[in-house]
């Protein structure tokens, strides 16, 4: 049969889009979903979407990483398939939708490539030594690190991903550098187990865990730049929760095709 996709990016993080309402695609297949992502014999992505039907919501998302395997909350691609549905005519400047983490809240700009997306609450932060432990729909490790840009973030991000506490559950690591007026972020994600151009949850866990770092209080909003281009974070902050948080960044419709599948 043949599956008919299209390829968004969210500040270079890449996602193959698949509208599955009518239930054709049984996407309960790791190797061939991971064909389908991989870049040299498939469409090639960071991880492959499929938007359903869900009663009560507009759509429910359901990500799958380019392993195959299904994940927890994907930021980048919750603004995608938000542009997706867009591009569908289900919503057109608001969107109350369903995901494995929760129902979310998205507004989308009139251009359709700036997506505003609501994220989960975070009132649990830990820490490993230096770093700071959170899950913002995905688990994450944030720690500051000096001259980002030479950084061998899949070396020494990879040695933690697989470390004694981490391996078994899997951690997205975030390397981020304080610029002042914003931070700078590369990311080595889990179920990817290379370092992608951006990670939505990844650079909402790094102005989370910088706002407690140093202590502030109230409205923030935080600029972040990926390889892939810029997002911003925005959320309140009372010293115990961090509510009202905000993933925004480009949503950008790539190309469309069809593809021969088993």
């Amino acid at each position: 049969m043949k599956l008919n996709f299209y390829k968004y990016e969210g500040a270079g993080n890449d996602f193959i889009l698949v509208d599955n309402r009518n239930k054709i695609i049984n996407h309960h297949n790791p190797d061939l979903l991971a064909s389908l992502c991989d870049r040299r014999f498939g469409i090639g992505a960071d991880g492959i979407i499929f938007l359903q039907n869900a009663q009560g919501y507009d759509f429910e998302m359901i990500y799958y990483n380019a392993d195959g395997r299904p994940s927890s909350m994907c930021g980048n691609g919750g603004r995608c398939i938000v542009a997706f549905a867009k591009k569908l005519n289900i919503v057109y400047q608001e969107t109350n939708f369903l995901a494995v983490d929760g129902p979310h809240y998205a507004k989308i700009s009139d251009s359709e490539d700036w997506v505003s997306l609501k994220m989960i609450d975070v009132d649990d932060i830990a820490r490993d030594g230096a770093a700071y432990i959170l899950n913002t729909g995905s688990p994450h490790y944030v720690i500051l690190q000096s001259s980002l840009k030479s950084h061998d973030v899949y070396r020494e991000g990879k040695a933690i991903r697989y470390n004694d506490r981490y391996a078994a559950e899997g951690i997205n690591i975030n390397f981020t550098e304080d610029f002042g007026d914003h931070y700078s972020v590369r990311t080595y994600e889990r179920g990817v187990e290379n370092e992608t151009f951006a990670c939505g949850t990844g650079a909402t866990a790094v102005a989370l865990a910088m706002a407690k770092y140093k202590n502030q209080l109230g409205y923030i909003s935080t600029p972040i730049n990926v390889k892939g281009g810029k997002l911003n974070i925005r959320f309140n902050y009372d010293g115990h929760i961090f509510t009202d948080v905000y993933l925004e960044g480009p949503a950008t419709f790539v190309f469309e095709g069809k593809m021969e599948i088993q």
